[in-house]
């Protein structure tokens, strides 16, 4: 599509800016590190999810919106069988994708291999919009694979997927910034959107309770399949970030990016 990364770049730097100034104001709870320290090596490993996705681009020249292009020509998947009207299937896809991106987060927390990976986002020690992109390179191809077989499958339109992906990026900075919402309105947002409390409770070191909330936009899906926690056991203020037995290494590049191969 015409102008969709610069579109989809345009509204993540927006939001990103508009939350990091936010949060800076306003914090739901202290640092425990440096910020520049974490901002560093956050970044540092977004750039290399970046390199990531343009390498398994050579390899697989169709990514996400390029295969629902390609699918939509051949006319391959679900949705071109069944013709939707082009606002009920853009719906549909930011439904089923939305569910689809619950259920794999679901997995990489239950895969032994997978939550490996998937623990590089949960060792940060603070939790703030820039976490919302700290994944490994390795999670990042894993989901982007998982995602063009999703959208061959159900043949979606393409303007579908470049709503689904915007919307995923907004919520997931917006649901791991360190913003303190009034409690009436948390409560509000809630019942539709996953909100930083919320998500918040994800991230506790207590097992029981980062395996909960699973949600990145739609809050809906953890209260259907009763995976939800409404707060974390010791409080906002009190509950600790991160993983058990982490320290201060998750600020570190070559730790962050190692980490999967370790055996903690």
């Amino acid at each position: 599509m015409e102008n969709e990364a610069l579109l989809r770049l345009s509204v993540f730097a927006g939001l990103f800016v508009l939350f990091a100034v936010i949060e800076a104001l306003v914090p739901r709870r202290p640092r425990s590190q440096p910020r520049l320290t974490r901002w560093i090596t956050n970044w540092a490993i977004v750039i290399l999810d970046t390199i990531t996705l343009r390498v398994l681009a050579l390899a697989l020249p169709l990514l996400a919106v390029g295969a629902a292009l390609d699918a939509q020509a051949q006319g391959w998947g679900l949705f071109n069988a069944l013709d939707l009207p082009l606002w009920l299937a853009v719906l549909a896809t930011v439904l089923i994708f939305d569910l689809a991106i619950w259920a794999q987060h679901l997995v990489t927390h239950k895969i032994p291999l997978l939550w490996r990976f998937h623990r590089v986002h949960h060792a940060d020690r603070d939790i703030d919009v820039t976490t919302a992109i700290r994944f490994h390179p390795v999670e990042i191809a894993f989901s982007m694979l998982l995602k063009i077989g999703l959208v061959y499958l159900l043949g979606p339109p393409a303007l579908g997927i470049v709503l689904f992906e915007i919307i995923l990026n907004g919520t997931a900075m917006f649901n791991h910034a360190n913003i303190r919402l009034p409690l009436a309105l948390d409560r509000v947002v809630r019942q539709v959107l996953v909100t930083p409390d919320m998500h918040r409770v994800h991230h506790s070191d207590l097992r029981a309770e980062h395996d909960s909330n699973y949600g990145f936009a739609l809050s809906i899906w953890d209260r259907i399949f009763a995976t939800y926690i409404a707060h974390p056991a010791k409080g906002h203020d009190a509950m600790t970030i991160g993983l058990e037995w982490q320290d201060d290494r998750p600020s570190r590049l070559s730790w962050s990016l190692t980490l999967p191969f370790r055996r903690k």
